[in-house]
C-alpha cells in the first residue's frame, strides 16, 4: 500500500495549504475525502480495491472536526508526520492509523470511534497537564 494521508471534513484553503507544505518534505500523498463519500470504507481511499463500495453516497451530516488517517506508514513515518504537523502549528485532534480492524469502517464510523476515544483519554484531565 502506498503511503497516504487521508483527510476528511475539508480543511479550509489556508489549513489545507499549511498541511500540504508540512508533509511535502516527507513525500507522502495527501488525499481529501469529500462529505459525499463518508459512507464508503476508509480503506478504499487508501487503495484497498476489495473494499470498493460502488456508488454508495453519504446523506448524513458533516464531521464536526477534521479527521486525519495515516495509511501504509511505518511507525517511524507516523512519528515523522506527527512531528511535521506539530511543527507547522496545525492542530488536528482526530488522527488514526489505518488498520486491518478499521479499514472496512466508513468515515463517519471511524470519526465517531476516534472522537469517543479522544474524549475518554481526556476525561478527568485538568487543563495544562499532560
Amino acid at each position: 500500500m502506498r503511503e497516504t494521508i487521508l483527510i476528511a471534513a475539508c480543511l479550509d484553503k489556508d489549513r489545507r495549504n499549511k498541511l500540504t507544505r508540512a508533509l511535502l518534505p516527507l513525500r507522502i500523498r495527501l488525499k481529501e475525502i469529500s462529505k459525499e463519500d463518508y459512507g464508503k470504507p476508509i480503506g478504499f481511499f487508501a487503495g484497498i480495491k476489495e473494499l470498493d463500495p460502488g456508488e454508495l453516497a453519504w446523506n448524513g451530516e458533516e464531521l464536526s472536526s477534521e479527521l486525519l488517517v495515516m495509511a501504509g506508514l511505518s511507525s517511524q513515518r507516523v512519528d515523522q508526520v506527527l512531528r511535521a504537523i506539530r511543527k507547522s502549528g496545525l492542530s488536528i485532534p482526530y488522527k488514526a492509523v489505518l488498520t486491518a480492524s478499521n479499514q472496512g469502517w466508513n468515515v463517519w464510523e471511524l470519526f465517531q470511534e476516534i472522537k469517543k476515544e479522544h474524549q475518554q483519554m481526556n476525561e478527568g484531565r485538568t487543563p495544562g497537564t499532560a
